[in-house]
Order: structure tokens, then C-alpha cells, then sequence
């Protein structure tokens, strides 16, 4: 398909750009889609590039996307569709990608790592380790924050935070400072009564990692999770750029033809919230180990597992709960854990079992939401159910 030339592009792009990040950074935890009961075989790997390629050629589908299963030790990569609509390039586990809300996994392995050695507490309070931040969020606990039940209002829903992305989608914001923009609004209920979804929670849970450890948050996820998990192609920029060889995200919006949104937002502005870049390889290595509980000791990850009523953004697939910074996803073949997130460009899912044997790295490029496109929402959490059922190894009957 072809792409429109930058100039040709730039007042749409800059329009387009503000509605996608409202969305994509602006997250409400909605109503989630039906999540699909209809009994089927297990897939084999031709059903399931067939339902990829169903997917990539679907109205308002992504023009690449690619699922990396793992299996007790053996790898199989599905993939549909290309890289790059300028070369034709397919997509490959080597690519590197914008992991959109996928990264709050981050935040909460480098939270719990720290829990797991008494250097954070899972009471712990804003006001006790932030006392800077409003008053009135004081009470906020580090367990609400990372089970998004704090009350805390979004930053990406200040009107001030988008004028400043839609004059400029480059803007470099100071990662540290984006809860300013929301500082003078009270919680949105007491904390720990309802679950919102909000891209402050995580924020927050990186700014007391700092904290509590007087290190940045960037050095706390080179030692406390890229290293551990062997991660060597994952990092959390402060730019737009992205590594090559990458995945190109596109905004999909017929009748126009994509648009590549690759490098359209700085990553400065949703920093431990979405910021990080990776690739399905690394992504692989990473849920494996975060969903197993690799990274500290049971009596963590027995808090973490302390289920809620709440889903993922997007909806992951079968019935979603949340836990410390990760959800259960129950579908007709079984359970498995994880995440997904959802950027200009890009649509993630990341799940394992919770065990850690058995993962599944699920990405697609474009822009997938009950908002956006809850129709195509519902037909790719079918596909990801397909897909998970095939993992385990179960026809769903």
C-alpha cells in the first residue's frame, strides 16, 4: 500500500496523531469485548498464519504482524504481512518495536524486585516516599498504584499535556515532572475503592523506585530486569527514534492509506508508563520470566497474584482480572498471565503460563482499542485466544 510523502502528510499526521494519543495514552478502563466461547481444535501453526494473514488484510488491520510462541524449549514464529511498507520487509523476532503499556510490566518487576528486598514496601505511601506530590494523594498505597485502584488522575488527559503533543509530537517532556500536569486535581475516589486504569499510576511507581534506591529508573531496570532476564535488545529512550531494524506501526484509517507513526511521538512523554522499546524476542525472554516469578520470591509473587475485578487496555483475551501490575487472562483453554498495551502504531500482547514454561509475544502494527476499532478489538482477542489455546496445547471443547 502505498505511503503519502511527509509534506503531503503533516496537518492530517498532526490531527490524526492528537486522536490516536488521546486514546492510546488517555486510557479508561472500558467495558471489556466479548471474548470468544465458540469450542474449536487446538490450531496448528497453518490455522494460525492463516488467521494472522485474515487479521493483517481485515478493514482498518495491521500491515505487519507477528506471534512468537514458546514451548517447552522450542520456538515457533508466526507472521503475517510485512515489516515495512516501503521494502516489503517481514517482520522478524529481531525487530525492534515500541511496547506501548506492556512497559507498566516493567515498572512493576523493577517495584517488586524491590519489595522482594525490603527496600520498598507494598503499604508504602506516596506521602511517605514522595512527600513533594499533592496532599491530597498521600494516602495512595504503592500495592494501588500497581493494581490501578489509586485514584490518581491521568496525566495524559490534561488539556495542557495535549496541546503540547499535538503542537509538537517531538516535544521532549521531563519524564519526571509529568504528574505536574495533573497536580491540582483531587483523587478520583478513595484510594483502594474502585480499579481506573491510569498511565499515572506508573509514573508514580518509578518516581518511589527512585526514591527508595537514589538511583534512576533507567539503571533500576538494567539491574533489576534486563540483566536477570538477559534482555539485550530492550531499553527506554527519551526521544522518538527507534533502533534498527524495526517494526513499523502505522496508523490504518481507510479509505486513506497508512500512515507510518514509527517516530511521530517521543517517548519522553509516557516514560514508565509506555516509553520502552524492545523486540518480540526480548519481550519473550521478559514475560517468561516476569510471569514465572523469576524475579523475587513467593511471598511476592503471592501478593502479586492477589486478583481484582479489571482488565488490560486493550482487553487481553477470554475474562480479564488485574494483579500487582499484571493480569489473568482466562480463556476457554486454560489461564495464562501478562499484559498488553496499545500505542500510536502498535497493539501488544504479552502472556505466559504461570509457570513461565509456556509464552506468547503477540504484536500487530497498528492501533487496536474498544475505542478505535472495537470490532477489530473483538476479532483480534479472538485470534490471541486461538493462539493461546494452541500454546497450551488444548482444543477449548
Amino acid at each position: 500500500m502505498p505511503l503519502r510523502s511527509a509534506s503531503a502528510r503533516s496537518s492530517p499526521l498532526r490531527s490524526r496523531l492528537r486522536a490516536a494519543c488521546v486514546v492510546a495514552l488517555c486510557v479508561t478502563a472500558l467495558g471489556q469485548a466479548p471474548a470468544s466461547t465458540a469450542a474449536a481444535p487446538a490450531p496448528r501453526d497453518a490455522d494460525l498464519r492463516d488467521q494472522l494473514e485474515q487479521l493483517v488484510h481485515a478493514p482498518g488491520g495491521p500491515p505487519g504482524a507477528i506471534a512468537v510462541l514458546r514451548r517447552d524449549g522450542s520456538t515457533d514464529v508466526v507472521r503475517a504481512g510485512v515489516a515495512d511498507l516501503a521494502t516489503g520487509r517481514r517482520p522478524s523476532p529481531d525487530d525492534h518495536m515500541r511496547i506501548a503499556s506492556t512497559a507498566k510490566a516493567f515498572s512493576g518487576a523493577v517495584a517488586l524486585s524491590l519489595v522482594d528486598r525490603h527496600a520498598l514496601r507494598l503499604d508504602e505511601t506516596l506521602g511517605e516516599r514522595l512527600p513533594q506530590l499533592p496532599s491530597a494523594w498521600h494516602q495512595v498505597t504503592l500495592r494501588q498504584l500497581l493494581n490501578h485502584t489509586s485514584g490518581l488522575p491521568d496525566f495524559t488527559e490534561s488539556a495542557e499535556f495535549l496541546s503540547i503533543l499535538a503542537a509538537d509530537p517531538h516535544h521532549h517532556f521531563d519524564s519526571r515532572h509529568l504528574l505536574d500536569f495533573v497536580a491540582d486535581r483531587p483523587l478520583n475516589f478513595p484510594p483502594g475503592t474502585e480499579y481506573r486504569y491510569s498511565n499515572s499510576d506508573n509514573i508514580a511507581v518509578a518516581l518511589m523506585a527512585e526514591a527508595a534506591t537514589r538511583t534512576p529508573y533507567e539503571q533500576l531496570l538494567r539491574t533489576l530486569v534486563y540483566r536477570p532476564l538477559k534482555l539485550r535488545n530492550t531499553s527506554l529512550p527519551q526521544d522518538w527514534r527507534i533502533p534498527a531494524p524495526y517494526l513499523h506501526g502505522y496508523d490504518v484509517t481507510p479509505p486513506e492509506p497508512p500512515e507510518d507513526v514509527s517516530e511521530a511521538l517521543s517517548a519522553s512523554g509516557s516514560w514508565a508508563s509506555g516509553g520502552i522499546i524492545s523486540t518480540p524476542a526480548d519481550m519473550t525472554r521478559f514475560i517468561r520470566g516476569y510471569a514465572g516469578g523469576a524475579l523475587y520470591g513467593r511471598n511476592v509473587v503471592r501478593e502479586q497474584r492477589r486478583w481484582i475485578e479489571g482488565a488490560s487496555e486493550p482487553a487481553g483475551p477470554g475474562a480479564n482480572m488485574a494483579g500487582l501490575a499484571i493480569f489473568r487472562y482466562a480463556t476457554r483453554c486454560g489461564v495464562v498471565l501478562g499484559h498488553t498495551g496499545n500505542f500510536p502504531g502498535y497493539t501488544q500482547l504479552i502472556a505466559a503460563t504461570p509457570d513461565g514454561r509456556r509464552s506468547l509475544t503477540f504484536s500487530v502494527t497498528t492501533q487496536i482499542n474498544q475505542e478505535m476499532k472495537p470490532d477489530l478489538l473483538s476479532r483480534l482477542r479472538s485470534v490471541q485466544e486461538n493462539f493461546v489455546c494452541a500454546l497450551l496445547n488444548r482444543s477449548g471443547h
